[in-house]
């Protein structure tokens, strides 16, 4: 039993590593998006993704050919949308560092009240 004490104990340890590892690399991750759309805050990129794609969609459904334009639009479209996703991406992982940090410290007062009440 007090093997399993230790054990639980490490693993919680490892969770919590991993979760400050994974808060670090979120906030990483949201400033290399911050950085490649530099003039374009990052709380309004879903207010210019829809203002881009109902250009797009208005473009596309007045059936013009492609030009330069609409080339621009669907660039513009995708690269907001690649920001969109990753930026909702960094949320995720910042959420489950969080979630990895509080089941760490869980496991490792698990594992110390296992190895305690082993000893005792």
């Amino acid at each position: 039993m007090r093997v399993m004490a230790v054990i639980v104990a490490i693993l919680g340890l490892a969770s919590l590593v991993m979760g400050i590892l994974f808060i670090t690399q979120a906030a990483s991750a949201e400033q290399e998006v911050a950085d490649s759309i530099a003039p374009l805050p990052l709380d309004q990129i879903d207010a210019t993704y829809d203002g881009v794609t109902a250009q797009y969609n208005q473009a596309k459904a007045a059936g013009a050919p492609p030009s330069p334009e609409y080339n621009a639009l669907y660039g513009n479209k995708v690269g907001l949308g690649l920001a969109r996703a990753n930026v909702g991406t960094a949320g995720f992982v910042r959420t489950t560092g969080m979630i990895d940090i509080i089941l760490g410290l869980g496991l490792i007062l698990a594992g110390l009240a296992l190895l305690r009440k082993n000893t005792a």
